[in-house]
């Protein structure tokens, strides 16, 4: 099977994220799918599911000898459909949903794996093939607690670039307390919205400064209001509003940090407004991750790419932290497209076929 084959192969399979879109399919189909097809090219397979209906697949070589492990990482799951339903391929492209994000890179981590499985291979070459990256990473850290690596590749799109660092991310609750009353009398309550709103002046304000903070492959840190909840009902004098936010984190700043951001925050606009009753919350953070330009790994990859390798970062977040969490020294290389998590998906077909070959020569090089 060719990797545009096997790339054609997987997106036709529903793997939506049950925890995103309840009742969706999940990954199980897919994992089960993985598992034959590697067992079929004389890999090596473990199915992991430490959460019932979640599973994960470990897929590996089963020829070479003594020499370093390689992890290559590709999630199984994807977001909702969206407009994306049916994959269809029209001239280098191929559409559909997870074809870029990221099937593509799944797909041709395997064929590398399959390829890389001669007896000249020195070392070993591991794919794990994860469940749940799109909602909380039940899948990469259930592997990380059974396997480890020297080094990985996550084959999230980059667009063919070896991105060695992206942010992290926390978000955080805030809690504006006011007091209830009827809308003709609001001399008797408190409006918790309208209390609220310093409190985004002042987030605006912090936004600004974060600008000043550049790192140079992913620029600044930044936070956006991401939700606001509050009010019974037109005529009642709000006494609560809930405002989360989501700051993007650079490499060397941690949950800490913006807790204590956040927290001097409050305490400045209640400095301005006695009156203002506000508390936050951490709900979810992940962290962001970096690794060294001259990583072996690194450097592997660029020798494959010669004149054409190019050293980046990348905007979004991925599995990738967890793994250089546990500390595996890692990066990020995939395919070209455009649409993840938008309407319309779709992958580069040749740029797939391209990922696979440096993947393997990648392989080949970095385990002996």
């Amino acid at each position: 099977m060719t990797v545009d084959e096997l790339l054609k192969r997987l997106v036709e399979i529903d793997s939506v994220n049950p925890s995103l879109v309840p009742g969706a399919a999940g990954e199980r189909e897919i994992a089960d799918f993985v598992a034959a097809w590697a067992l079929e090219s004389g890999l090596a397979v473990e199915v992991l599911e430490g959460t019932p209906g979640r599973p994960s697949v470990i897929v590996r070589t089963t020829n070479g000898g003594p020499g370093r492990r390689l992890m290559l990482c590709g999630h199984l799951d994807t977001v909702g459909f969206g407009d994306s339903k049916e994959s269809y391929v029209d001239g280098d492209r191929l559409y559909g949903r997870g074809a870029y994000d990221m099937k593509a890179g799944l797909a041709a981590a395997l064929i590398a794996c399959r390829d890389a499985n001669v007896e000249s291979l020195a070392g070993e070459v591991v794919v794990a093939c994860v469940a749940d990256e799109e909602y909380a990473s039940l899948g990469v850290q259930e592997v990380l607690a059974t396997l480890s690596a020297d080094a990985a590749i996550v084959c999230e799109p980059t667009e063919s670039t070896i991105a060695v660092a992206h942010k992290g991310f926390v978000w955080t609750e805030i809690e504006v307390v006011g007091k209830a009353a009827h809308g003709s009398r609001p001399h008797l309550g408190v409006d918790a919205i309208m209390r609220t709103g310093p409190v985004l002046v002042a987030l605006d304000r912090l936004n600004a400064a974060l600008r000043g903070n550049q790192h140079p492959r992913l620029g600044p840190g930044n936070l956006h209001a991401s939700i606001i909840t509050g009010g019974r009902e037109e005529s009642t004098v709000p006494d609560r509003c809930v405002l989360t936010i989501e700051r993007r984190t650079l490499p060397g700043e941690s949950v800490a940090d913006v807790e204590r951001d956040v927290a001097e925050l409050l305490a400045s606009c209640q400095a301005d407004d006695p009156s203002l009753v506000a508390k936050s919350r951490t709900t979810m953070s992940r962290e962001p991750f970096e690794t060294a330009d001259d990583s072996p790994i690194v450097s592997a990859l660029a020798d494959v790419l010669g004149d054409a390798a190019e050293i980046a970062g990348v905007s979004y977040w991925a599995d990738s932290a967890f793994i250089s969490a546990a500390g595996i020294p890692t990066v990020l290389f995939g395919p070209s497209g455009d649409g993840a998590h938008a309407a319309v998906e779709w992958v580069s077909i040749s740029d797939t076929v391209r990922c696979a070959e440096t993947l393997t020569a990648a392989a080949l090089r970095y385990c002996r």
